[in-house]
This record gives structure tokens, sequence and C-alpha cells, in this order.
């Protein structure tokens, strides 16, 4: 059983930043690719960033990079999203996700696991 439990979200002023966590229990932690989803009200989920098993190689949408940055700490189980420079167009709830691919993958369907998500709302 893997469980993801994401933190972090909250309300934030535009150009401000949030730090969003997700823990993972289970299996161990360092064989899973991990990424960050986002979904908007009436909107498809969509990719926001992705992370090898090593955190070598990360991938990002092309609406977030250069402002987030993903990151991992295998002692911790733990993936971090640093965001910067937040938008209104920003807001969504921001999912956890791993998977065993050995690639990144950037369509949600190629992941197994799945937090419940935390609320982030940029106001203008």
């Amino acid at each position: 059983q893997v469980q993801l439990v994401e933190s972090g979200g909250g309300l934030v002023q535009a150009g401000g930043s949030l730090r969003l966590s997700c823990a993972r229990s289970g299996r161990t932690f360092s064989s899973f690719v991990m990424g960050w989803f986002r979904q908007a009200p009436g909107k498809e989920r969509e990719f926001v960033a992705g992370i090898s098993w090593s955190g070598d190689n990360t991938y990002y949408a092309d609406s977030v990079k250069g402002r987030f940055t993903i990151s991992r700490d295998n002692a911790k189980n733990t993936v971090y999203l640093q965001m910067n420079s937040l938008k209104p167009v920003d807001t969504a709830v921001y999912l956890c996700a791993a998977t065993r691919d050995t690639r990144v993958p950037t369509r949600r369907y190629d992941y197994d696991y799945w937090g419940q998500g935390t609320q982030v709302t940029v106001s203008s």
C-alpha cells in the first residue's frame, strides 16, 4: 500500500511563494518516479513537474518553467514543489503522484498512486 499526503497549500498574493510537500508511506520511496499535477475548477488535470528516482532528472510544464522547482529527499520519503512568482492562473488543487515507470511521464494515466491534493489560491 502506498499513501501520499500533500501539505503546504494556502492563500498567497500574486508574486508570492509557497512550498508544497508530499510525504509518502509504504514501499521504498526511492523506487518511484514522482510528479505534481494540478486541477483547476472545470479544467482537466494537468502535469506540472516530475522528478526521477535519483532526483537527477526533472521536467516541467512550460507554464511553470523558471518559477517552480521540484525536488525530493529520499531519506525523508518526501517530494517538494517550490513555487515562486505565483500568478492567479496557478490557482488549483495540487496533487502528488507516484509511478513505477522508469521514465518521468507527463500523462496522468501513467501514474499509479495519487494523494488527495492541497488547495493553492493566488489572489491578484
